[in-house]
């Protein structure tokens, strides 16, 4: 059986994660001075309550080593794994994981290892894993599942708003213009991912009517193909049910998983954000 391997960018609930088998690199935050291991030493609720306290956790590349042990334990149980990672766009991560595993394939000869980046973040990656590892338990073939998932990730549409794009522009996720803009008279900022990098694109005067407003573009933009919907949020629960509802009552959709933003990706959005990931209607399946 396929090993479906991703990391801690993917902000899958951990039950999931259980459910599927699914093995999960963790990224690393800093804060207080320390280095922490996502999962392990912290957890979003830390990273949210550092924030609301004045201070600034920061991320930092996961070490090599840690990609090698993970990646080296299935080699030697005899499995071939695939590693769906966070795009390339906004970490280094995946390059370190496509590293690493060039090396390893190289020492083993035999091509254990295959990296797709996805080009994708937060649920966004974390639904293209979720697909990976149905595949896998279906005995599809590594080559089979990173297929899919190469077809697949160019449509996986990202649609979000935050409270505050400050957090975003210090990450240099946005320009400063769009920081400014973003954080005048409370209007609220509308963005997606496109080709890897988050691009704000529509501006929405309130939080309510930034939700609604993402709702209506799902409505324009998504595959009436039967699929799973994701919706994260940063530490802002009401908001992610609000959407949620939303989307139920609009769509009829009732495959929707919901949670918080990651540690990682939290340092980045700041608190408030909210989002929905979907499949986007120019998907066709082969």
């Amino acid at each position: 059986m396929v090993k479906i391997i991703t990391d801690s960018a993917c902000d899958l609930p951990q039950d999931l994660i259980e459910k599927n088998d699914i093995e999960v690199i963790p990224l690393l935050v800093q804060l207080d001075g320390k280095e922490l291991v996502d999962g392990k030493d912290i957890c979003p609720e830390q990273v949210y309550s550092a924030i609301r306290a004045g201070k600034i956790p920061r991320t930092s590349q996961t070490p090599a080593q840690i990609f090698k042990q993970v990646f080296k334990k299935f080699i030697d149980l005899g499995q071939r794994c695939l590693y769906i990672a966070f795009s390339s766009k906004l970490s280094g991560t995946c390059q370190t994981g496509m590293m690493v595993a060039q090396d390893l394939n190289e020492e083993n000869a035999g091509g254990f290892i295959e990296v797709v980046d996805t080009l994708c973040g937060s649920m966004g990656q974390g639904l293209l894993v979720l697909e990976a590892a149905r595949m896998a338990k279906d005995g599809r073939t590594v080559p089979e599942i990173a297929h899919r998932i190469r077809r697949q990730a160019p449509h996986m549409e990202h649609l979000f708003t935050v409270d505050d794009l400050d957090y975003l522009y210090r990450g240099g996720r946005v320009s400063r213009t769009s920081a400014f803009v973003g954080s005048l008279l409370k209007i609220k900022p509308l963005l997606h991912v496109k080709e890897g990098q988050m691009i704000p694109f529509q501006k929405v005067r309130g939080k309510n009517k930034a939700i609604m407003r993402l709702v209506e573009i799902m409505g324009e933009q998504c595959s009436k193909l039967g699929q799973t919907i994701g919706i994260s949020h940063a530490d802002d629960p009401e908001a992610a049910m609000f959407l949620k509802n939303l989307i139920e009552k609009t769509f009829g959709y009732k495959d929707i998983v919901v949670n918080v933003v990651g540690s990682v990706l939290g340092c980045h959005i700041g608190l408030g954000g909210v989002a929905v990931f979907f499949l986007n209607n120019s998907y066709q399946p082969a």
